[in-house]
């Protein structure tokens, strides 16, 4: 599917409408669907509703790579004819991080069962940090991996449409495009930490916690240019996910002392407190 999107359907540098972008985003939750149609017919309900679940969760979070790519393409002034491409090298890296995040972070559960104590309080700890920090401030000039690079690899002044390297003067430049990739692929590591604690709270079968996080990564690539222009409507989502991380956090603790709640229980509650959060938005006008 990755291979059609960028060498069938957007082989030339465009913009993408919202109309393109909601119908490509209607195509991914109808794959992710149809799998998780399959997980049922084939592992049985509760790997299903896990699959949902964790679904919900990696989609839901998702959302808040969206403002800081918002906040990055702003900061080097990217057209919006180069912002799929970036985004799809992008989400391609990401997949691969988070495949080592996933097995990594299964196998020490596995092996070290209290490891998930850990995990559960960081989850209880990022969520309250997410309620009662600021905005976010993207600074990629002080990004550690872009600093790095630059001592390795000229960079060119400007950019060169949709191309990450170029020759002048028989010498090889990076263009500013490939330093954007550098600052999304940064900022996808720091949100992997957040995510893959949270969806090993639902799961602990690495099928079921990675294909739902690959299903809405796919996703999240054609959600941005489907809602990247209403992102302020939504003001209180990032309360909701603050209290979704904590849940699931909480969800966690509560399985290592054999407290467990049901994943149809966690399904209702994450779904509802997204719903509350997003309906919050729309009804209550900003002052």
């Amino acid at each position: 599917m990755l291979a059609l999107d960028l060498g069938v359907f957007n082989r030339k540098s465009h913009k993408i409408p919202v109309r393109e972008a909601a119908i490509w985003s209607t195509v991914w939750i109808s794959l992710a669907l149809l799998f998780d149609l399959f997980v049922l017919l084939n592992f049985g309900r509760t790997k299903a509703l896990e699959f949902l679940t964790g679904y919900v969760i990696e989609y839901s979070l998702s959302v808040d790579n969206i403002f800081v790519f918002i906040l990055i393409f702003s900061f080097f002034s990217v057209k919006d004819e180069y912002q799929h491409k970036i985004l799809f090298w992008g989400i391609l890296g990401a997949l691969i991080m988070r495949a080592i995040f996933i097995f990594t972070g299964v196998a020490l559960i596995n092996r070290f069962h209290w490891i998930v104590i850990i995990f559960g309080c960081f989850l209880v700890f990022t969520g309250i940090r997410m309620l009662t920090h600021k905005d976010i401030k993207v600074d990629p000039e002080k990004n550690m991996i872009v600093r790095f690079f630059r001592k390795f690899l000229p960079v060119s002044e400007t950019l060169h449409e949709d191309k990450f390297f170029i020759k002048q003067n028989g010498r090889l430049y990076a263009t500013p495009l490939f330093l954007v990739l550098l600052v999304i692929e940064s900022s996808d590591l720091i949100f992997a930490v957040d995510s893959i604690p949270a969806i090993l709270a639902i799961s602990k079968d690495t099928l079921i916690v990675f294909s739902s996080n690959v299903f809405a990564i796919m996703g999240l690539r054609s959600l941005y240019f489907a809602v990247a222009g209403i992102m302020g409507l939504f003001r209180y989502l990032k309360v909701g996910l603050a209290v979704v991380l904590t849940f699931v956090g909480l969800k966690m603790l509560g399985e290592y002392f054999n407290f467990e709640i049901p994943i149809i229980l966690s399904l209702m509650t994450i779904v509802s407190i997204l719903l509350v959060s997003i309906l919050t938005s729309v009804l209550i006008k900003k002052n």
